[in-house]
């Protein structure tokens, strides 16, 4: 596959908001210092990797274990949850959200899980070195919806996301999408097969193996409901 140029790349409009909230606690603090740096892949950034030189992922993990990869991972639950239920796994998270990432290391400290990568910032940077059909499984569960209309285009469910994310995966792959606005729904049915996936699963009832985050119980607390989507990337 021919590598693509500074010239050939889309412009690059950020599918999440802002990346720093309240003031971290002193223990928050202590998770970013003494754990982030373990947990994150290497040469994933472009001041580590600026030619984009692929990264192997039997070299964060130790081994040749399927990979899993969480887009935006919130506060952690979801993940932590993951990895806890199929430890001959390896997960990889992303999300560039600070707080977030000091609330994900502090479950992993009380989970003891050891199969978790963390790389604190955005997917794209891991999208665009991981080698093609390397990821098992992906999901997105209760993306930021950016519900302005002239903001559509901001969503991870865009061609300039989809198509990348494809690109890293199996065919035969799982991508999931957990969200609770309507709109958003819409929008993947229309753009995810565009980018190589098949539509296997529209239900208003969760995965067997789901546990429900933070996102969710506040949408469900404010009469949102709820919706999750399955797609196979085509190939094989």
């Amino acid at each position: 596959m021919k590598a693509m140029t500074e010239t050939d790349k889309p412009e690059r409009r950020n599918f999440y908001g802002r990346i720093h909230g309240k003031t971290l606690r002193p223990s928050q603090k202590v998770y970013l210092s003494e754990d982030l740096d373990s947990l994150r892949p290497r040469d994933v950034t472009r001041a580590e990797n600026p030619d984009r030189g692929p990264v192997d992922p039997a070299a964060i993990f130790g081994d040749d274990r399927p990979v899993w990869l969480e887009v935006g991972f919130g506060g952690g639950e979801h993940l932590v949850h993951m990895a806890a239920r199929y430890p001959d796994i390896g997960i990889i998270g992303a999300e560039p959200f600070v707080n977030g990432i000091a609330m994900l290391l502090g479950k992993i400290r009380l989970a003891g899980v050891e199969n978790l990568a963390v790389h604190p910032g955005d997917v794209r940077d891991l999208l665009e070195v991981l080698p093609e059909a390397s990821v098992a499984k992906a999901f997105l569960n209760y993306p930021d919806p950016w519900p302005k209309r002239r903001h559509h285009r901001r969503r991870f469910v865009t061609q300039d996301h989809l198509v990348p994310l494809a690109r890293v995966m199996r065919p035969g792959a799982e991508f999931r999408i957990a969200t609770d606005i309507p709109d958003y729904v819409r929008q993947a049915l229309e753009e995810v097969p565009k980018a190589g996936f098949d539509l296997v699963l529209e239900s208003a009832e969760p995965w067997a193996d789901w546990l429900s985050t933070r996102y969710e119980q506040k949408a469900l607390r404010e009469g949102r409901v709820p919706h999750y989507l399955s797609f196979l990337r085509r190939g094989g």
